[in-house]
């Protein structure tokens, strides 16, 4: 274990060119672990039918994995502020190749749920790190870095039910194993950036004090405020993005009579459409500040989201593409917004918000899963349309501007 070092200035101290490498790195890297992840949700239908599941123990499964993430990801985050971990990102990918294991060979229910939440530890420790690696590569573009991490990991969510359509639904549940080589592969690469992380870090601490980025000067009640806001909007984003990611298949399935292969390829074009949207989401709050982008995300999607329930299956097909572009734009927006609130603390921030997405996520497929059981998948959508419109919110977050980096 690395000694105690102040490592709370490294991505402001160092400064320098943008690494793409290392952002690539770790946007591979994001990709191959969220698609590992993403194969849970996408073969939902299978494990309904294999152990006669009902929506509420589809959604406890969810709850499981999103609870374990959101849970520790705050506490991995704010211990590796102060005791930086360079090698834990290959750890966690660890974690995820045994939950990817016990999924494919689980033979009762209580295994699926252990599955879930060892995919869950994986998340916990993968992410906070992650998006500190992204900052520290960031050159002084966060937005633009946490764009092309996320990227990866929403671009591999996407491909999740693509490849269950195509593998796991034709060839059954135990081809989920051949999956182990992608993270195997992941815990290649992470090994490589944590030496990278490593060296940086070493840097760090050699760097004058005097180097060190100025701190915002934003008033405590108006920092509290903002978090309470960020808070909501995060509830309502991902509150929503559950009814998608979660219940789409069933709600195609039920409406349209699509098959289960054919719902799967509507969620992957969402899930893309979720993958663009994040990485136009970072950039544009560089350039025109990130308020604008998280008002614009969340509040502008309202619209499609009112429409959604009421057409036809080739415009269900557009709405929900145009949903998961807009929607997702606002999450990369966010982070970095709460990361200016709250200088030096990447790690806590970072791990905070990607464990309250996780958590909210899974809230919600547990709440809405008993809510299509009572009432009807359908009766779920009409209720969630109306989730968007908390984007009002985010009017009364304060304007945070920095310069572009030179």
């Amino acid at each position: 274990m690395i000694g105690r070092v102040q490592t709370f200035n490294i991505p402001a101290e160092i400064k320098g060119d943008t690494s793409f490498k290392v952002l690539g790195a770790i946007s591979f890297s994001h990709f191959l672990n969220d698609m590992i992840q993403s194969l849970i949700l996408a073969i939902y239908p299978l494990l309904k039918s294999e152990f006669q599941l009902s929506f509420a123990q589809i959604g406890l499964i969810t709850l499981t994995y999103q609870i374990t993430a959101s849970m520790l990801q705050p506490i991995v985050g704010l211990y590796t502020d102060r005791y930086p971990q360079p090698y834990s990102l290959s750890i966690g990918m660890g974690c995820t190749l045994c939950g990817l294991i016990s999924l494919a060979l689980a033979p009762n229910y209580g295994i699926l749920l252990t599955a879930a939440a060892l995919v869950g530890m994986g998340s916990s420790i993968f992410h906070p790190e992650s998006s500190r690696v992204a900052r520290m590569a960031s050159g002084g573009r966060y937005g633009l870095a946490q764009s092309i991490f996320q990227v990866g990991g929403n671009a591999g969510t996407s491909l999740g039910p693509l490849l269950a359509a195509l593998i796991v639904i034709p060839q059954g549940r135990n081809s989920v194993a051949w999956f182990s080589l992608a993270a195997l592969a992941a815990i290649g690469v992470l090994w490589q950036v944590g030496g990278w992380y490593k060296c940086r870090q070493i840097m760090a601490t050699r760097q004058p004090r005097s180097h060190a980025s100025p701190q915002m000067a934003l008033p405590v009640s108006i920092v509290k405020k903002s978090f309470l806001i960020l808070l909501v909007l995060i509830f309502s984003k991902f509150f929503y993005m559950a009814s998608l990611s979660s219940y789409f298949t069933f709600y195609l399935i039920t409406k349209f009579h699509l098959s289960v292969a054919s719902a799967q390829i509507h969620l992957f074009v969402f899930l893309f459409a979720v993958a663009v949207g994040t990485l136009v989401g970072g950039p544009v709050g560089d350039r025109i500040g990130r308020k604008h982008v998280i008002w614009a995300s969340i509040l502008g999607v309202a619209p499609f989201t009112l429409l959604l329930p009421y057409v036809n299956l080739t415009w269900t097909g557009v709405l929900s593409f145009i949903i998961g572009l807009i929607l997702a734009s606002a999450f990369s927006a966010i982070l970095v917004f709460a990361q200016e609130l709250i200088p030096g603390k990447v790690g806590m921030v970072s791990g905070m918000f990607f464990g309250l997405a996780f958590g909210m996520a899974g809230i919600g497929a547990a709440v809405l899963g008993k809510m299509a059981d009572a009432y009807g998948i359908e009766y779920v959508y009409r209720i969630c349309a109306y989730l968007p419109l908390l984007g009002l919110l985010a009017v009364f977050l304060p304007d945070i501007r920095k310069a572009p980096p030179a």
